[in-house]
């Protein structure tokens, strides 16, 4: 049962309640940093032993990864009432070929039906989250 309201329309998610929303969801969105500008582009992820993976082919994404930068991955959703949005920072590597087999047997399917021959894995430094109340128009009690 959500804890927020009307009266208090901010609550943080625990962790456990961040990691199930992570594991409940496929698309979110990637920030990652290359060299001196930031991107933030739209990824479906799956996540396995607690590391968001994402299938990739060659370009700015893996060339971060390669580097291992810090990257975020944002997810959000809503409904008529509530709201969530869940935010994991880590850093990003790409796996080897025996990990990357383990992913391969994932029901995992990519928005862009191109080849995706390598696998980004993000390990998690910080995952947070909050639900919020959503107004629409109407005013707390004073």
């Amino acid at each position: 049962m959500s804890s927020v309201s009307i009266d208090n329309p901010v609550a943080p998610l625990s962790e456990e309640e961040c990691w199930a929303r992570l594991r409940s969801q496929e698309i979110g969105r990637l920030g990652y940093r290359l060299v001196d500008e930031i991107h933030v582009v739209p990824v479906n992820y799956v996540v396995v032993d607690s590391r968001p993976a994402i299938r990739t082919d060659a370009g700015n994404k893996l060339l971060s990864a390669a580097l291992e930068y810090e990257v975020a991955l944002e997810i959000d959703g809503w409904g008529e009432e509530l709201g969530w949005s869940v935010l994991l920072r880590g850093r990003a590597h790409i796996v080897g070929e025996a990990r990357a087999e383990q992913y391969a047997e994932l029901e995992q399917v990519p928005w862009v039906p191109s080849p995706k021959w390598d696998v980004i894995e993000i390990e998690p430094a910080v995952v947070t989250g909050r639900e919020v109340f959503l107004t629409k128009g109407r005013v707390p009690s004073a």
